[in-house]
């Protein structure tokens, strides 16, 4: 109902809808996933290394941030990438 109200509001106006807004806040709704995943992802690899390596707990640790960094890197160039469409 509101969707078709934005829609008619628009057309008076002369605008067309936009479509593409449901998309774009969906491809925004992965953010939480994908920034647990990358973490949760580097953390066991550091933590295999620390094993295989005998250097406990330091690539664990280094795991976690280089994890977190590439997640924030990530997001910043979606976030960055998103006004120009």
């Amino acid at each position: 109902m509101v969707d078709q109200e934005r829609e008619e509001s628009a057309k008076a106006r002369g605008k067309q809808s936009d479509p593409g807004g449901v998309l774009s806040i969906s491809e925004f709704g992965t953010f939480g996933f994908q920034f647990a995943a990358s973490i949760v992802a580097f953390l066991f690899l550091g933590q295999w290394l620390d094993h295989k390596l005998g250097t406990s707990p330091w690539l664990l640790i280094a795991g976690v941030f280089i994890g977190a960094g590439a997640s924030f890197y990530s997001m910043y160039r979606k976030l960055m990438r998103a006004p120009k469409q």
